[in-house]
């Protein structure tokens, strides 16, 4: 008696559903179009939200930019909530243990009071600007329009949460969990003269009802500056300083902000892109707020870095810019 396996092919009837197969064609889509793309809800609402009756649930004129297709904006990274949540769980899996590290090795025993003191007034209060970097981008996903600028928002939202919660955790490990050093650096917010203009930049973006004006202060301009000025040369001058520990405390922020620039850079010029009045109006917003931005992070480079210069975030700003396809006039440069 012998015995013959033969094997069959199954040809699937269809190969993705039929709204993934509308826009991207009758072949196999990954996990990422199949979960962003045009799965919000754009018919059929029962009412209008009560806190904006002259909106439906879901309206894409929260913003004044204008968009012919919102699924454009494609994340790069091709984030969504598996991808996101495993991808971030490694880099805090790396947090974790280099705030362990430091911890066990008792590094804070390293770092003069000077030093101490510097990321108490100078470093510390930084994490109110991430509260509202993460107001800023539940605004994007509360008020923007298509799942696939919306989830890739809540997910940056979440990063600016967990960056607050770290610098929070680096003053927590100064003073031995006493709290001591988050109430002065609470001070230092509130009444520093190094901290007003920051200060009334954030309370005042609070108020902007633009979710994507918001989006370009928030994406283009301060997270530039926070890359430049004080996860660069604030980092410097405490590795000059005998605070070089510090660096792997704040190696998640880097991290943080150099993923979010991928995507952002992407949603600039896609945006840019689409037509010239978008343009425009986006060189009109920068133009608008790049001088607060500028008075905010010069006042506080003076302050907490004598030698300081923004030069080189403002050249950032203006070479993100030229990538994205904008011409920034000699008033918003």
């Amino acid at each position: 008696m012998t015995l013959e396996i033969k094997t069959s092919n199954l040809e699937p009837i269809r190969q993705t559903y039929a709204y993934i197969e509308r826009r991207f064609g009758a072949k196999p889509a990954t996990r990422y179009q199949e979960v962003s793309f045009d799965i919000q809800a754009s018919t059929n609402f029962h009412y209008r939200p009560l806190w904006k009756p002259d909106k439906t649930l879901n309206d894409h004129t929260h913003t004044a930019l204008t968009m012919q297709d919102w699924y454009a904006f494609k994340d790069p990274r091709q984030f969504y909530y598996g991808s996101y949540v495993q991808h971030r769980a490694r880099m805090q899996d790396t947090a974790e243990s280099n705030y362990a590290f430091f911890e066990k090795r008792q590094l804070v025993d390293n770092l003069s009071d000077e030093v101490k003191q510097k990321i108490i007034t100078g470093l510390l209060p930084f994490r109110y600007v991430e509260q509202t970097a993460n107001l800023h981008m539940m605004s994007g996903s509360a008020y923007g329009y298509g799942t696939v600028i919306t989830q890739a928002c809540i997910f940056a939202a979440m990063d600016r949460l967990g960056m607050a919660q770290y610098i929070s955790r680096i003053g927590l490990m100064l003073d031995g969990n006493t709290g001591e050093s988050l109430q002065q650096a609470k001070h230092a917010w509130m009444h520093d003269d190094a901290w007003q203009p920051l200060r009334k930049l954030c309370e005042q973006s609070l108020t902007e009802q633009d979710w994507f004006k918001l989006y370009i202060l928030q994406s283009l301009l301060i997270d530039s500056m926070l890359q430049e000025l004080v996860f660069g040369q604030l980092d410097q001058w405490l590795v000059e300083n005998g605070g070089r520990d510090i660096a792997i405390l704040t190696e998640f922020m880097k991290d943080c902000l150099t993923d979010l620039r991928k995507w952002s850079d992407s949603v600039l010029k896609t945006a840019g892109a689409e037509s010239e009045e978008n343009k425009a109006l986006i060189q009109a917003w920068i133009a608008e707020f790049l001088p607060q931005v500028k008075d905010a992070f010069s006042n506080w480079a003076k302050a907490v870095l004598a030698d300081a210069s923004i030069d080189k975030a403002l050249n950032t700003i203006a070479e993100r810019s030229k990538k994205a396809g904008l011409n920034l006039t000699d008033s918003a440069a």
